[in-house]
């Protein structure tokens, strides 16, 4: 069956929500075999509970600094833009 996304939806924010749930399946499908290898019971176990968390934290914490140094790169993109810009429009005048 499939999903009708309703007309008034603006494009990006379908794009940001197809985005963030394949960033959180990534993140539960990586966590889950790293850290999930016992299945002889339905409980957690206590070691697999920590290592899931600690997992979750540090790929959280990894989107953040790659978001975080991407911005950075696109602010210095720009000023090398507005700088090179500033550099044409004196020669032309």
């Amino acid at each position: 069956m499939a999903m009708q996304v309703p007309t008034n939806v603006d494009p990006e924010q379908i794009k940001s929500v197809r985005d963030f749930v394949a960033s959180y399946n990534k993140l539960i499908e990586t966590c889950f075999l790293d850290c999930i290898n016992e299945f002889t019971t339905r409980d957690v176990k206590a070691k697999e509970e920590t290592c899931a968390l600690n997992c979750m934290e540090k790929y959280l914490k990894m989107n953040q600094r790659i978001s975080q140094r991407f911005e950075e790169f696109q602010m210095l993109a720009n000023e090398n833009i507005l700088a090179a810009q500033k550099k044409l429009d004196s020669k032309e005048s």
